[in-house]
């Protein structure tokens, strides 16, 4: 199969779908292996290293048309005008961004295959979690930032000085991301109170770095924590939907002038009633006193890392449908999971609900 690997157009966004060694797998299994013009310059792959490995180095037309299209990110307008009927294997979010993707999707009768609702047997999402751990580790570490005086922020440092844990940590979710973002609060040596709906998490999540309380989720308990909270960071995930306002505007008005709020949710529409999109050039905004950064795109800052993590995860899906096509993917149930679009109809419910589009859902199985 002809397998295309556009550049990545989202802003800052300079993860790149392959690694050079991701394409001399490909290759060697006896697929061709498009690759845009610098798309690896921005995490230190250049266009020699994907030619050693076998690809072809080309222009963005080239590499979306192919039969399957690898990207990291959702497609952005000005690539609408590629969809040709083609597969796109991507992080979708489909819920949570702009509808007019999917309308474009719909209209080319493009198959989107989306990392973030493939499952595995115990009902994870094996290529989601990469990228969530990637930004629920950055996440304390950019709220520390931002809670510096400098930059508007309340003055607390989130770390143990002289043997004091200094800062306040609310963590709303105990999934891939608020766990990695509790071993990185804990560790750093803030006091850290990690917000889940399961009582037998509380142990586990309680061992994962010192400092850390686990809090069975209640809406007045997580009020009352906010109201003294150094810093919110927003974790929680429905698979392939909207995320939930877990936070209302009220709580937000109530949190210490200066606190920063870090909602990762963002990708899915939020999990904060007050957050809205914003990007690595542009990454934060202040409501009711509190800093917000919600940029869609967290581990593109750190590409190379993240780059590496996607890989390893997503090649062996994307061999198989490279070997086999979408026929390869309907055939297992739980990788038919990510098709979010195919043959001009939404097939992942969730998505059809949170955008009304339900008059265009249709089963895989009545595609």
């Amino acid at each position: 199969m002809r397998m295309g690997v556009p550049k990545e157009i989202k802003n800052n966004e300079n993860r790149v779908a392959v690694t050079p060694e991701g394409v001399r797998t490909l290759v060697a299994a006896g697929h061709e292996v498009v690759v845009e013009r610098a798309a690896g310059l921005g995490c230190g792959f250049a266009d020699d290293e994907f030619e050693a490995a076998g690809a072809m180095v080309a222009d963005t037309a080239d590499a979306w048309g192919s039969e399957l299209v690898i990207k990291v990110k959702e497609p952005m307008k000005p690539e609408y005008g590629y969809f040709d009927g083609q597969i796109v294997f991507t992080y979708f979010h489909l819920a949570g961004v702009d509808p007019a993707l999917t309308e474009a999707l719909l209209t080319s009768r493009t198959t989107a295959v989306a990392y973030e609702t493939v499952e595995d047997d115990h009902g994870r999402l094996p290529l989601l979690a990469p990228m969530s751990a990637v930004a629920g580790s950055m996440a304390p570490i950019v709220g520390a930032y931002y809670l510096a005086r400098f930059t508007g922020g309340r003055g607390t440092l989130p770390a143990e000085i002289l043997g004091r844990r200094n800062g306040e940590v609310v963590i709303v979710g105990d999934g891939v991301v608020g766990r990695h973002a509790a071993r990185v609060a804990g560790a750093m040596g803030a006091r850290v109170a990690v917000f889940g709906r399961r009582v037998e998490s509380a142990a586990e999540v309680e061992r994962i770095a010192p400092g850390i309380e686990y809090v069975v989720s209640d809406g007045e308990q997580l009020a009352e924590r906010l109201a003294r909270a150094d810093m919110l960071i927003g974790a929680t995930l429905v698979k392939g939907a909207r995320a939930q306002h877990v936070v209302s505007e009220a709580m937000v008005e109530h949190m210490p002038d200066g606190a920063v709020i870090v909602d990762v949710s963002i990708d899915q529409g939020g999990c904060v009633a007050t957050s809205r999109p914003t990007s690595h050039a542009d990454p934060v905004f202040t409501k009711h006193g509190v800093t917000h950064y919600c940029v869609t795109n967290m581990p593109g800052a750190y590409p190379r890392t993240s780059t590496f993590a996607l890989t390893e995860t997503t090649l062996p899906y994307a061999t198989r449908i490279a070997d086999g096509g979408i026929a390869a993917v309907l055939s297992d149930p739980l990788f038919a999971m990510g098709v979010n679009t195919h043959a001009g109809a939404v097939t992942c419910r969730p998505v059809a609900e949170a955008l009304c589009l339900m008059k265009h859902y249709r089963s895989l199985g009545d595609t």
